[in-house]
C-alpha cells in the first residue's frame, strides 16, 4: 500500500493522527510528574521521552504547541524539576486517564489511583506505583518551528529501580515489571526480552 503526502493530508483528523502516531513504532509508556510552586500537582501520560546523552545522563521529551495551557511546561519553567516513570501493566489504565484535560487547579493524582511519593527533598513527586522512578532537572529547551512542539532536555539527578531490574553489567531489563511501550496514542504493549546481542565489532 503506498500513500502520498497529499493522500495523507486529505485523511479526517483522527485518522491521520492515528496513522502518524502509529508509524514510528513502539515508544516508551511513561508519566511525567511536577508541582507548582504552589504545591499543586501534575502528572500526565507521555509516549516521547527520549535518551540523550549517558555523561551526564540526558533525557529529553516533546511537549505539543503551548497554545493552550500545558501544566507540565509551565510547572518545569517555574521549578526546574519534574520526575519520569515508567508504566507498567498494572498501572496501564489509571496511567492513561491522565490524558485527560483537567483544569490547571486539579491534581490527576486526585482523579486516578496513582499516588504521590516524595523522596529526599526532591521537588516534584514520583509515582509510587511505577517501578522506574526518574528525578529530572531542566536543562534546556528548543522550540521545532516546524509545528510548534517545544523539546525539553533535562539531567537525570536521581533514580530509583526495583533491583530485580538490574543486570551484572549495568543493563535494567525493563521486562521483568512489565514496563509497557505504547503503539500509537492509546494502544499499549507489554514486551518480554527477546534476545540481547552482545557489541558488535568489524569482522576480520
Amino acid at each position: 500500500m503506498h500513500l502520498t503526502r497529499q493522500e495523507i493530508d486529505e485523511f479526517p483528523h483522527i485518522y491521520k493522527i492515528n496513522l502518524m502516531n502509529s508509524i514510528s513504532g513502539y515508544k516508551p509508556a511513561n508519566l511525567i510528574a511536577t508541582k507548582s510552586n504552589d504545591d499543586i500537582t501534575n502528572v500526565a501520560v507521555f509516549s516521547s521521552v527520549v535518551h540523550y546523552g549517558s555523561s551526564p545522563a540526558i533525557l529529553g521529551f516533546v511537549l505539543r504547541p503551548t497554545t493552550v495551557v500545558r501544566n507540565t511546561y509551565n510547572n518545569i519553567k517555574e521549578t526546574g524539576f519534574y520526575t519520569i516513570n515508567a508504566i507498567n501493566e498494572a498501572i496501564i489504565e489509571e496511567a492513561h486517564h491522565t490524558s485527560a484535560k483537567y483544569p490547571s487547579e486539579v491534581s490527576e493524582f486526585d482523579k486516578t489511583t496513582l499516588s504521590e511519593e516524595y523522596k529526599n527533598n526532591f521537588h516534584a513527586p514520583f509515582v509510587a506505583e511505577s517501578p522506574l522512578q526518574i528525578g529530572m532537572k531542566f536543562l534546556e529547551e528548543h522550540p521545532i518551528k516546524a509545528n510548534g512542539t517545544i523539546l525539553v532536555l533535562g539531567e537525570v539527578t536521581d533514580l530509583y529501580f526495583k533491583e530485580s531490574m538490574l543486570s551484572e553489567d549495568g543493563f535494567l531489563n525493563l521486562s521483568t515489571e512489565k514496563i509497557a511501550a505504547i503503539n500509537g496514542l492509546d494502544t499499549y504493549m507489554v514486551a518480554e526480552k527477546y534476545k540481547r546481542l552482545s557489541y558488535q565489532r568489524p569482522k576480520e
